[in-house]
C-alpha cells in the first residue's frame, strides 16, 4: 500500500484480528454523567483500560508484525516519551524483535519503568523530546535498525483504527465520535474505519477531533490544506502535545474528520476529575481532551455518542496536581486572602466566618510580609473546601458581613 491510498475495511479487518495477539477489546462503559449532561446516550471507549495504558501498542504492534525475518534481526528502534514507548517494549516483546526506546531525561519514572520492564532498551537521550527523536533516528540509521513512528506510517494507522472497528461492534447506533488529536494517528484511522464500516452498514457517522488548545497544530493546518509547524505552548496534554502533523494522518484527517476543536489545561483538569469522580476511571489529560470537549459544550453530538479515553497513563505526582487544578477550577477547592489586623483572635473570627458559610479550611498561611501589607496587618492565606461557585460566594460574604477583608486567588 502507498502512502497516498486511503485504506480499505479489509485492511481494518485484517488489522483488527492481527492485533488481537496482544491488544483485547477495551470495553465501552455508558456514562450517566454526560449523557444527563447532553442529553443524548454518551459512552466511554475505555482504552485507559487497555494493556501498557493506551491504544498504541495496536499501532505498534500491527507496523512491526508486517517487518521480514529480516528486518526483524536488525532490531526495532523508538522516540517517546511514554505511550508509543510502551507500545513498542511491548510488542517487541511479543513478536520477539530486540528494542532500544529513547526517552527525554526528564520522562517520568513509572513510564521509564514499565518500558523496561516490558524488555526493551532504555536509552535516556536530550533534555526535550525534540533532543530526543533526531538522537533515536540517528542511532537506527546507525545499526541498520527499523525506525517504529508514532504515527506517520500507514500501518500505525490501520493499527489504531481498530479501535474504530471495535466501537461499532460494541454500539451499533453510534452516530458521533469523539476522540483526541497529537501527530493524528488515533483520530485518522478511527475516522477513516469507522466511516467505511458505518456506511458498509448503511449508516452515517461523524467524528470529532480535539486538541489541546497550547498544542492545536491541526487547526492552522487544516485551514491551510498542508501540515504546518507551531510553536507549542506547555500543556498537561504531553501525550497530544506535538508540534506538526503527520503527513499520512493529516491527508486522511483532512478529508475525514468534520470538525476539530480545542480545549484548555483547566477544561481538561475537570474532565480527569469528573471522571475520577463520576465513571471512577483514571484517564490521562490526552485520554480526557474528548470528554473536556463534551464538558464544555465545544462539541454539540448527533445522537448517541462515544467518547474515546486513549490513555490512563498518569503519573501519581502529576495527578495530585492536575486535580487539585480541576478541583479548584470547578470551585471545589478555594484559596482565600484575607487582610488582618495584626491581634489576637483575629485568627479565630475567620475560621468561624467561613465554618458558618459550611466551608472547611484545610491549610493556613499566616504572614506579616504580603505584598500591600500595612504596619499592624498580616496576611492570612486559606485553602478551603467548596461545593460550588455559589458555596464560595457564600463564604465570601460571610466574611465581607463580619468586617473581613478577602479576595479569592487564582480566580478565571
Amino acid at each position: 500500500m502507498t502512502t497516498t491510498q486511503v485504506p480499505t475495511l479489509a485492511d481494518f479487518e485484517a488489522a483488527l484480528l492481527n492485533v488481537r495477539q496482544v491488544a483485547f477489546e477495551t470495553p465501552v462503559l455508558h456514562s450517566n454523567f454526560l449523557s444527563q449532561l447532553i442529553g443524548q446516550e454518551v459512552f466511554l471507549k475505555a482504552e485507559n483500560l487497555q494493556r501498557t495504558g493506551a491504544y498504541k501498542l495496536r499501532g505498534a504492534f500491527n507496523r512491526m508484525s508486517k517487518l521480514t525475518a529480516a528486518e526483524r534481526k536488525k532490531g526495532v528502534v523508538a522516540a517517546s516519551a511514554g505511550n508509543h514507548a510502551q507500545g513498542v517494549a511491548l510488542a517487541a516483546k511479543k513478536l520477539g524483535i530486540k528494542a532500544t526506546i529513547f526517552m527525554p531525561i526528564g520522562a517520568s519514572l513509572p513510564k521509564y519503568n514499565a518500558t523496561k520492564n516490558y524488555g526493551a532498551n532504555v536509552v535516556l537521550e536530550g533534555a526535550v523530546f525534540g533532543e530526543t527523536l533526531p538522537a533515536a533516528k540517528a542511532y537506527a540509521e546507525k545499526k541498520g535498525a527499523i525506525f517504529i513512528p508514532p504515527f506517520d506510517h500507514i500501518d500505525v494507522v490501520i493499527g489504531q483504527g481498530t479501535v474504530g472497528m471495535e466501537i461499532f461492534d460494541q454500539v451499533e447506533d453510534v452516530q458521533t465520535i469523539i476522540v483526541s488529536i497529537g501527530g493524528g494517528g488515533l483520530a485518522a484511522g478511527v475516522a477513516v474505519a469507522a466511516k467505511l464500516r458505518a456506511k458498509a452498514r448503511g449508516k452515517k457517522v461523524q467524528v470529532i477531533g480535539v486538541q489541546a488548545e497550547n498544542a492545536a497544530s491541526y487547526v492552522p493546518s487544516l485551514r491551510s490544506g498542508k501540515p504546518k509547524q507551531i510553536d507549542t505552548k506547555p500543556t498537561i496534554a504531553d501525550g497530544i502535545a506535538v508540534a506538526k502533523p503527520g503527513a499520512i494522518p493529516f491527508e486522511l484527517i483532512k478529508k475525514h474528520i468534520d470538525k476539530v476543536v480545542t480545549v484548555s489545561d483547566s477544561e481538561i483538569a475537570l474532565a480527569i476529575v469528573a471522571l475520577a469522580e463520576r465513571a471512577k476511571l483514571v484517564v490521562e489529560p490526552a485520554g480526557a481532551a474528548s470528554v473536556a470537549a463534551l464538558m464544555t459544550g465545544k462539541v454539540k453530538p448527533k445522537g448517541t455518542t462515544v467518547a474515546v479515553l486513549s490513555g490512563g497513563n498518569l503519573d501519581p505526582l502529576l495527578m495530585q496536581k492536575i486535580i487539585g487544578h480541576g478541583l479548584e477550577a470547578a470551585n471545589r477547592y478555594t484559596t482565600i486572602t484575607a487582610m488582618l489586623p495584626d491581634r489576637p483572635g483575629q485568627l479565630v473570627k475567620t475560621s468561624e466566618a467561613i465554618a458558618r458559610a459550611q466551608g472547611n479550611v484545610v491549610e493556613v498561611l499566616h504572614t506579616r510580609h504580603g505584598r500591600g501589607l500595612g504596619i499592624g496587618e498580616v496576611e492570612l492565606q486559606m485553602s478551603v473546601e467548596t461545593s460550588d461557585r455559589e458555596h464560595v460566594e457564600r463564604i465570601m460574604n460571610e466574611l465581607k458581613s463580619s468586617g473581613i477583608k478577602a479576595r479569592i486567588e487564582h480566580e478565571d
